[in-house]
């Protein structure tokens, strides 16, 4: 496994530009054309290098969503119609790459009862019970949210939320893959190298600025969006813990899931905040 030391710099570090379209052939289902030098393009992305960038790549993958949020909400649909288009097009996008890594990690590490089996349960592609609750349990908690934030503030505001939750939900993931060490020698975590702590925090700072500028510009409540990135924090931390616990470390299913829970924890700081605001001027 490919790994740096904190504070190095991996060979061919590349420009910001050729970064971002890395992390958006590897995040996403979008199309990306050949990069300048690149001989491979569909090869596993060497994670020291690039992950900096993924804050934007983000934003670029949860645009068609929130564009079809503003776009469903302005048309005066239902919030929870809105919402639910809005998370199948970011599903659409993205392949539903981080809700098969939350399902294979409710089937693993609540249906094993030893870390090889967990793993393999979690390699498995079949979705069991647990799996699906996960899924179902996401889906159904993040389109309402979503709802709730757009009946309160409107559709700009939702389609906010969804931009703003994007790059600190998969920095939460990137930061795991960091700091924690790989329950498998092999497999996508592994593959695509370690970064650094330090890399990892670049890529949550910057999801910080972007994610600010963002609710400030649609006037959503920075401090619920606050609460939300300290809601998604800690519920990385908790899974880090279990998986740690469980398998041993992460796997590339972790991320995802870490991903989906973080995503979760900022629509319900955002959701809570509004609803603070609204039972006030009430």
């Amino acid at each position: 496994m490919n790994t740096i030391e904190p504070g190095t710099q991996p060979p061919d570090w590349p420009g910001w530009a050729v970064a971002t379209a890395i992390c958006l052939r590897f995040w996403s289902r979008l199309p990306v054309p050949p990069l300048p030098g690149e001989s491979e393009s569909h090869a596993a992305p060497d994670f020291r290098a690039v992950p900096r960038a993924l804050p934007f790549a983000a934003l670029v993958i949860a645009a068609p969503a929130a564009l079809v949020a503003l776009g469903t909400g302005l048309a005066g649909l239902s919030g929870l119609a809105v919402a639910a288009l809005a998370l199948t097009a970011l599903a659409l996008t993205t392949g539903a790459f981080h809700e098969d890594g939350l399902a294979d990690t409710a089937d693993g590490l609540f249906g094993g009862h030893t870390p090889e089996k967990r793993l393999e349960i979690m390699k498995d592609s079949r979705i069991g019970s647990y799996g699906a609750l996960a899924l179902g349990l996401s889906l159904l908690i993040r389109a309402s949210l979503i709802a709730m934030i757009l009946d309160r503030a409107g559709a700009s505001a939702a389609a906010a939320a969804l931009l703003a939750a994007a790059p600190w939900s998969r920095a939460e993931g990137l930061f795991l893959l960091a700091t924690q060490p790989p329950a498998r020698s092999t497999g996508a975590a592994a593959a695509v190298g370690r970064p650094s702590a330090a890399t990892a925090r670049i890529a949550l700072a910057l999801s910080l600025v972007l994610a600010t500028g963002i609710a400030l510009t649609v006037q959503l409540p920075v401090a619920g969006l606050m609460l939300g990135f300290a809601l998604a924090h800690g519920a990385a931390a908790i899974l880090s813990r279990l998986a740690r616990r469980l398998i041993g470390g992460q796997t590339g299913d972790i991320l995802g899931a870490a991903q989906q829970l973080s995503e979760i924890a900022i629509y319900l700081g955002l959701a809570l905040a509004l609803g603070w605001g609204t039972g006030l001027s009430g």
